[in-house]
């Protein structure tokens, strides 16, 4: 009989010990941090316009300026990567939140860009994607899988589209910066 009472007393401590091994696990897995990924999207800022033949023109002095704006509205934020079509807008645009950031400008095409890879590549990042007036929202929609923004007037160069995933699951946010 007391070796019964032996064993019954050791199987359940056992059989108490996995149950209490496997409830700490289950809170282990519910308490797990949910993935952020965050994407900032910007058309660059002001080109210069004074030869309606250049297809490729430089910012001008408001756009250089507001260039330096866009750096400091980043500067509080944990950049992981910067995108730019090969644009020199888009390139000067994204430069000097580059620099501060020291972070390289990656070039993308946005007409051929796979999306579903883009997003793998970048989950749980921040992500800055300067792009044009005629791909910045299109991008947002590509992102969120689904039509959301219209697109931008031509000279709009001070909205900001924030695409955030948690855990996959997209919102997304249309701010005016002046």
């Amino acid at each position: 009989m007391r070796n019964m009472h032996k064993y019954f007393s050791s199987f359940f401590i056992l059989t108490l010990s996995l149950i209490v091994t496997l409830g700490c696990n289950e809170e282990k897995e519910e308490k797990r941090e949910p993935v952020i990924s965050t994407f900032y999207l910007i058309r660059h800022a002001e080109k210069d316009r004074t030869d309606p033949e250049n297809k490729d023109p430089e910012l001008d002095q408001n756009g250089l300026d507001r260039a330096i704006k866009w750096a400091q509205v980043f500067e509080p934020i944990e950049l992981d990567a910067i995108y730019s079509t090969r644009y020199e807008r888009t390139s000067m645009t994204a430069a000097p939140t580059s620099i501060k950031k020291e972070i390289g400008i990656e070039y993308y095409d946005p007409t051929s860009m796979d999306v579903e890879t883009f997003l793998k590549s970048n989950k749980g990042k921040n992500v800055l994607i300067v792009g044009h007036s005629n791909t910045t929202p299109t991008m947002a929609n590509k992102l969120l899988g689904k039509e959301v923004y219209e697109q931008m007037d031509d000279t709009d160069n001070s909205t900001l589209f924030i695409v955030r995933f948690i855990d996959e699951e997209p919102t997304s946010l249309r701010l005016k910066m002046d």
